[in-house]
């Protein structure tokens, strides 16, 4: 009797033990309890610490709270200028609301991804090359509104969206760098352009200070020498300005003038004599032929013999008579 009752409070202990490891359960801080009594929701949502379930009859779900960090799969896309294009991203969210979380949607995880995958590739089709490159924070604001409304009813918080990366086909990234390169060395020259302007506008002023006074020219050509022989090279060029021998040749002028004296005349000064009128020379007396007018002997033309070189030359014609001149008639008026 004693021994069958031993038996009996062995099996209740064993039992009361196995009920209690079935019905104890222990939610940790960052997690939220919900119970299905039957298959319908409690609604009470138990709390992070120790609780106690019906076993065979309530069902407890823990839900994590902690913020989820999930990386979006690179997605294939056309932007709205035509451009090929790879972008992956990643989302922050979290749970707020268990019984949501636990109700509306099978499983919210695999649904968040997903819906942030369709989001991203409408973001992509909707943007420019640009805006992906540039304008980050603008699309990482309409992924998260595009991604938030429908997560709204899960139960589900998103924190934040980020683009990670675009990947771009290599024919456009080379596009890229020579746009870049163009315009860098656009940049360049527009700065080198002004700097020879701002250069030039100086060089202006000093040289105009200069030629008011000559002697800052020398002292200039003096520091320079001063600067180039601080090297210790073993070669000074020195160079030697056209306006210095200028201002040499004009300081060694007046030098000479006072040196010098004016040249003086060996040959004696003759008197002068009173200038008489010039009159044209008179022309050589010719022999006057004589009173009878010789007759010119009629001769007969010789036959031309050929020449041994060639052909004897023509006769230059004789110059045409000039045709009388015609007295000009006045013009008839115009008749209006």
């Amino acid at each position: 009797m004693v021994q069958d009752l031993v038996i009996a409070i062995v099996a209740a202990a064993s039992v009361g033990t196995l009920y209690l490891a079935a019905a104890a359960k222990v939610v940790k801080q960052y997690e939220r309890g919900v119970v299905l009594r039957l298959g319908r929701l409690r609604d009470d949502v138990r709390g992070p610490g120790f609780t106690m379930v019906i076993p065979g009859i309530e069902r407890l779900r823990k839900v994590n709270m902690q913020i989820v960090t999930m990386p979006v799969p690179a997605q294939d896309g056309i932007t709205r200028d035509n451009v090929t294009v790879r972008v992956d991203a990643v989302i922050y969210f979290k749970v707020v609301d268990a019984a949501s979380a636990v109700i509306q949607v099978e499983d919210y995880r695999f649904a968040v991804s997903q819906m942030a995958q369709t989001s991203l590739r409408s973001i992509i089709g909707k943007s420019d090359l640009d805006d992906l490159l540039s304008n980050r924070e603008k699309l990482n604001q309409g992924l998260e509104l595009m991604i938030d409304s429908p997560a709204v009813g899960w139960g589900v918080q998103i924190d934040r969206v980020e683009i990670k990366d675009v990947s771009l086909p290599e024919t456009m990234k080379r596009s890229m760098a020579r746009q870049a390169e163009a315009d860098r060395e656009r940049r360049a020259r527009v700065i080198n352009a002004d700097a020879e302007l701002q250069a030039s506008k100086k060089l202006a002023e000093a040289a105009a200070q200069m030629s008011a006074q000559p002697a800052a020219l020398q002292l200039r050509l003096l520091q320079t020498v001063v600067a180039v022989a601080a090297e210790k090279n073993s070669t000074l060029v020195l160079p030697f300005p056209v306006e210095l021998l200028r201002f040499l040749e004009r300081a060694q002028q007046p030098a000479q003038q006072q040196l010098t004296p004016p040249p003086q005349s060996t040959q004696p000064q003759r008197p002068t004599q009173p200038q008489r009128h010039a009159q044209p020379p008179r022309p050589a007396d010719r022999p006057q032929r004589p009173a009878q007018a010789q007759r010119p002997a009629q001769t007969q033309p010789r036959p031309q013999q050929p020449s041994a070189v060639g052909p004897a030359p023509m006769p230059a014609p004789p110059p045409p008579a000039a045709a009388p001149a015609r007295p000009s008639r006045p013009k008839p008026l115009a008749k209006h």
